[in-house]
């Protein structure tokens, strides 16, 4: 990995930057500050969406690792480092886990790369995931993951991303076709609300960036088909087998969600 601090942009926001801002992490820019603070002051609550959606994969990631023999991860479009991130899971459960993170974002490549240096069983692959086979057939990828076990695929936040003439659905069959049965795959994704909330938080995002398509239940269903998708199925993200685990990313109670709570859905498929 040859990417350094003097390869970041910090006068451009960043997908990743914005995430880790909202998720109260320091590895972020004014820039990134500035569209974080959009959602913080005129979408108050939609904050909760960045943490529901970090639950939510904390317990998937969980949900795999204590109930399967699966011990091989990939995470697309992985982000900065937060706590609890998918090695840090599933190697607290199965010290044996090995996992690749996918990201191009220059300021999460630095940091894949000091990681890389203290866990020997994490690699970060500088591939867009729009180009899975890139992904696939890179050197660390083939070093690190066996195609002939079972492997977890990684959709967290990523698919909302990727617009509908970039195929996001074929993105997913790719990687369906090319994993052995027993794998699993979990996904997040922004939920359509037919609501102010969803159209005014949806055209933040494309007016920053340029991308960004919220998804219906239905639609988000059609990303894994081919995928027996588990229980409950694709519902809000703190919906999604609550509870589970302890600590900051824990799912909701009870209570009542916030509107901001149901703009995230989730769901874990298993290739039969």
């Amino acid at each position: 990995m040859t990417v350094d601090g003097s390869s970041i942009d910090s006068s451009k926001p960043s997908i990743a930057r914005v995430y880790d801002y909202l998720l109260g992490g320091k590895d972020n820019y004014a820039v990134d500050r500035k569209i974080g603070d959009v959602f913080r002051r005129d979408l108050p609550g939609s904050v909760a969406i960045a943490f529901a959606n970090r639950a939510a994969l904390t317990r998937a990631v969980e949900e795999i690792v204590t109930t399967t023999d699966v011990r091989q991860f990939i995470d697309l479009g992985s982000g900065l480092p937060t706590a609890d991130n998918v090695h840090q899971v599933a190697q607290r459960h199965a010290p044996e886990s090995r996992v690749i993170y996918v990201d191009t974002d220059p300021q999460v490549l630095v940091h894949g790369r000091a990681l890389l240096e203290e866990n020997e069983r994490t690699r970060v692959v500088p591939v867009d995931v729009r180009n899975p086979e890139a992904i696939r057939t890179h050197p660390d990828t083939l070093e690190l993951i066996d195609f002939g076990r079972p492997v977890a695929v990684v959709f967290s936040a990523i698919l909302h991303h990727v617009n509908d003439e970039e195929d996001p659905a074929g993105i997913v069959r790719y990687w369906r076709d090319r994993v052995p049965s027993g794998s699993y795959f979990f996904v997040s994704h922004f939920r359509s609300g037919n609501n102010p909330e969803t159209a005014e938080a949806e055209k933040v995002l494309q007016r920053t960036f340029g991308r960004g398509r919220w998804r219906t239940d239905e639609e988000i269903e059609s990303l894994l088909d081919g995928l027996e998708i588990l229980e409950p199925g694709i519902v809000p993200a703190p919906l999604w087998r609550p509870g589970t685990v302890e600590g900051p990313w824990s799912g909701t109670g009870e209570r009542e969600l916030t509107v901001w709570e149901r703009l995230i859905a989730a769901g874990l498929a298993r290739k039969a």
